[in-house]
């Protein structure tokens, strides 16, 4: 039996090398450092070349501030850094590098040379280092004012990794995308990217509002530009802004997400439950939203040093920056009506989202049932129809209001708008669903607009106007509850226990009924009466164990809300149901007034538009 071996120091490159491995994963991690310290240093344009997918050669020029000579050596060592100085830099960190950790371990993996000249100086200089010891060698060199950094053979000392490493066009593509996410994050720089001697990417200097929406259908492609709606709002030191795509423009992957806090890019678990979230009741099952998405905040209230990638952060308030997004999104949702889909979102043009920016549950202090507080906006006013245009019909007040009695004859409303009840009379402006023209096989309303043919699900269209209502009537009567008669018991942590105690109004508020029997043991003593038939033993405990991860949950209302969706899909009008000019109409109207009217309750979208142009491309007109 061998003895214990002897503790001792590791060599600067194998302690640089194991570094490595955390932050060195493949190319696309090699230039996301690089990158950032460019952007770091202020630079205006960046020039990105790369060969064999950037395993053979990754080179980066900046016109940033440079590196004085004096400092080269350091560039290159471990733990040495110009971004922060001591604990309280740390604590309130604005740069997107601060390890001081990605050249050393660059370089322990590669063959890295790092030439740059300051604005003061008269010549450049370059460092690289070589050796068991890794010893900087600096001498002149010819560049312009600002850095390059040149690396080569990625994992030539390492061949074990190198065997993880994927094909040349896997690894560009990896590479690629982390160059748009961090060119989406810094409209006020350049990028230029080529590979294998091409040209690949070349986005300018972006400095106005159209300008940026040009860069982001760029990197995101202009479908998605089409289909988003520009949102902004600042609230309590929190400033949410960027792009939100319609439900109706959703992926199989989550593959066009791009969320950034304070301009660093993260792939954060909160941000991506209270984005889900949001979206719950509009997206259609497995598909995933799509956003460009900027939230500014104090850094001192967000901690950047979680992990060596820095992708993570940690929110000094994980509640209020939930509830937050939350709030924002889920409103900017709802309120995209009809005539917002029909033309393409304006490149310019901002909504603003009033209120406070909550959901349907959300309170001041605790969460609460409680009607939305959010102002309603009103009405838009129609757009105009264009000359020439005559509405399908033309009929008697009074029979408009006895065809619109038949139409809330098949359903029962619940408390209804005044609005949605009127039918336009005006010639000359057309809403923005328009006029009924027929119904097709009992299941499809076609109506003209301004802009063509509308086809219009008439049974997902109605299901969706029920939902809504019956939201609205739940979120203002509150929730009853009911008594169980033998209360069950159920087994917890203590951790769940305390958040049970923590949060026992809000539960009493959404119909439950909590009490602590010991240090880990809880009675059900209560349920709310619609969801009596739920199974309250794991529900309770689904719920705790979001409260513990998120500090909110939407559990209890998402079971609620499925029960609403089921009600108000056995309330809506069936397929061959017939109806009238009038009754068609008046659905169109209340699908103008609804909130989010364009999908039904699963996520299917309830109409669709077809131009005039769509249509002549049918038929080859003007060929």
């Amino acid at each position: 039996m061998t003895g214990a071996a002897r503790i001792q120091l590791l060599s600067p490159r194998l302690a640089n090398q194991i570094a490595a491995g955390e932050v060195v994963e493949r190319p696309a991690s090699v230039i996301k450092e690089l990158l950032e310290n460019s952007l770091d240093s202020g630079a205006t344009r960046i020039e990105v070349e790369v060969e064999q997918g950037g395993v053979k050669l990754l080179r980066v020029r900046d016109d940033g501030c440079g590196i004085p000579a004096d400092d080269l050596p350091l560039a290159l060592a471990r733990h040495a850094t110009s971004k922060i100085r001591d604990l309280e830099d740390l604590e309130r960190v604005v740069s997107l590098g601060f390890r001081g950790e990605a050249l050393a371990s660059i370089s322990s993996v590669s063959r890295l040379t790092l030439t740059s000249r300051t604005a003061d100086a008269s010549e450049a200089w370059q460092v690289e280092t070589e050796g068991r010891d890794m010893q900087a060698r600096v001498q002149p060199a010819a560049h312009p004012v600002g850095t390059s950094v040149e690396v080569r053979d990625l994992f030539f000392n390492t061949p074990a990794r190198r065997k993880f490493l994927r094909t040349e066009k896997t690894e560009f593509d990896h590479l690629q995308e982390v160059i748009k996410r961090l060119a989406l994050a810094r409209f006020d720089v350049a990028f230029h990217l080529r590979h294998n001697g091409k040209g690949v990417l070349a986005l300018h200097q972006a400095a106005d509002a159209a300008s940026r929406a040009r860069r982001v259908a760029s990197v995101c492609g202009p479908a998605f530009l089409e289909q988003a709606m520009p949102i902004e709002i600042e609230r309590n030191g929190l400033h949410l802004w960027g792009w939100v795509g319609l439900p109706t423009y959703s992926r199989s992957q989550a593959d066009l997400q791009y969320f950034y806090v304070n301009g660093r890019m993260v792939r954060d678990k909160l941000v991506a439950h209270a984005v889900r979230q949001a979206y719950r009741d509009v997206l259609f099952n497995g598909r995933h939203p799509t956003f460009v998405l900027f939230l500014d905040v104090d850094p001192a209230v967000v901690d950047v040093n979680v992990h060596p990638t820095k992708h993570e952060v940690r929110f000094r308030d994980n509640r209020t920056v939930h509830d937050f997004l939350y709030g924002t999104l889920h409103r900017a949702l709802a309120d995209v009506r009809p005539e917002d889909q029909l033309a393409p979102a304006s490149l310019s043009a901002t909504p603003s989202v009033s209120g406070l920016a909550a959901g349907e549950f959300a309170g001041q202090n605790e969460m609460s049932l409680a009607a939305s507080t959010l102002d309603r906006q009103s009405p838009p006013a129609w757009r105009g129809a264009g000359a020439g245009y005559q509405a399908p019909s033309s009929l008697p007040t009074g029979t408009v209001a006895e065809a619109q009695g038949a139409y809330r004859e098949f359903f029962s409303p619940l408390p209804e708008s005044p609005a949605s009840t009127v039918l336009p009379e005006a010639q000359d402006d057309v809403p923005p669903l328009g006029y009924a023209l027929a119904q097709l096989k009992g299941v499809y309303i076609l109506s003209e607009n301004a802009h063509g043919l509308v086809l219009v699900d008439m049974h997902a269209a109605h299901e969706r106007i029920m939902y809504e209502r019956l939201k609205r009537a739940m979120a203002s009567e509150g929730l009853r509850g009911q008594p169980l008669l033998v209360p069950e018991s159920i087994a917890v942590s203590q951790r769940e226990a305390d958040c049970a105690e923590e949060h026992a109004n809000w539960f009493r508020m959404l119909g439950f009924e909590l009490q602590r029997l010991g240090p880990e043991s809880l009675a059900i003593r209560q349920v709310p009466s619609l969801l009596k038939q739920a199974e309250a033993t794991r529900l309770v405990h689904d719920v705790l164990a979001d409260l513990l991860e998120y500090g909110t949950s939407d559990r209890i209302q998402a079971h609620l809300n499925e029960l609403l969706g089921t009600m108000a899909c056995h309330g809506a009008v069936r397929a061959n149901r017939r109806l009238t000019l009038p009754e068609m109409n008046a659905l169109l109207r209340d699908m103008e007034q609804t909130e989010r009217s364009g999908q039904c309750n699963h996520g299917r979208p309830t109409w669709t538009q077809m131009s005039m142009g769509d249509l002549d491309k049918l038929f080859l007109r003007g060929r």
